[in-house]
C-alpha cells in the first residue's frame, strides 16, 4: 500500500521560508516521478511543482517559479519543496503526489498522479 506523508507546514510571515517534506513508502520511490499541488477552500487543486526520478527534470507553476524549489532524495524516499519569499496567496493545503507515467518526465496535470498524501497546511500572514 502506497503511503505519502507530508510534514513541514505551519504559519510564517510574508517573505519567510518553509520546507515541506514528503516521505513515501509502499512502492519503489525511485521508479516514479513526484509532484506537489495545493488547494484552498472552494478552489480546484492546482499544480505547484513536479520532478522526475533523477531530479534532473523539474516543472513549476508560473506563480511559484523562482521562489519554490522541488528536490528529492531517493535514498531517503523523500521529496521536498523549499518555499522562499512566501506570499499570503501561497496559503493553502499542500499535497504531495506520486505519478504513474514515465519516471523520466515531470508532470503538471492532476490526472498524471495516482497517489496522494493527506496534505499539510501552510499559512502565510501579511
Amino acid at each position: 500500500q502506497v503511503q505519502l506523508v507530508e510534514t513541514g507546514g505551519g504559519l510564517v510571515q510574508a517573505g519567510g521560508s518553509l520546507r515541506l517534506s514528503c516521505a513515501a513508502s509502499g512502492r519503489t520511490f525511485s521508479s516514479y516521478a513526484m509532484g506537489w499541488f495545493r488547494q484552498t477552500p472552494g478552489k480546484e487543486r492546482e499544480f505547484v511543482a513536479g520532478i522526475n526520478w533523477t531530479g534532473g527534470t523539474t516543472a513549476y507553476a508560473d506563480s511559484v517559479r523562482s521562489r519554490f524549489t522541488i528536490s528529492r532524495d531517493n535514498a531517503k524516499n523523500t521529496v521536498y519543496l523549499q518555499m522562499n519569499s512566501l506570499k499570503p496567496e501561497d496559503t493553502a493545503v499542500y499535497y504531495c503526489a506520486s505519478a504513474y507515467g514515465s519516471r523520466w518526465q515531470a508532470f503538471s496535470r492532476r490526472a498524471d498522479y495516482d497517489y496522494w498524501g493527506q496534505g499539510t497546511q501552510v499559512t502565510v500572514s501579511s
